[in-house]
């Protein structure tokens, strides 16, 4: 048998608010755990295309690895 919850109870949290998802715009100077220093070319809903050196990555958000610069 389960307790049905009180909804006055003090005990009761309210879930914790989701982080705010980081934004970049083009030109910004970017760290990636994986693939080091890199510049954002072009930034979309959703996803950035960042330039490592000669090498393009697109990732998608969450951006748990990107880190602006």
């Amino acid at each position: 048998m389960t307790r049905r919850p009180v909804p006055g109870s003090p005990f009761n949290k309210p879930p914790p608010a989701p982080e705010p998802i980081e934004e970049f715009e083009a030109q910004d100077l970017v760290t990636h755990d994986r693939y080091g220093l890199g510049r954002v070319i072009s930034a979309e809903a959703g996803a950035v295309l960042v330039e490592f050196g000669a090498v393009r990555h697109r990732i998608s958000s969450p951006y748990a690895k990107l880190t602006k610069l």
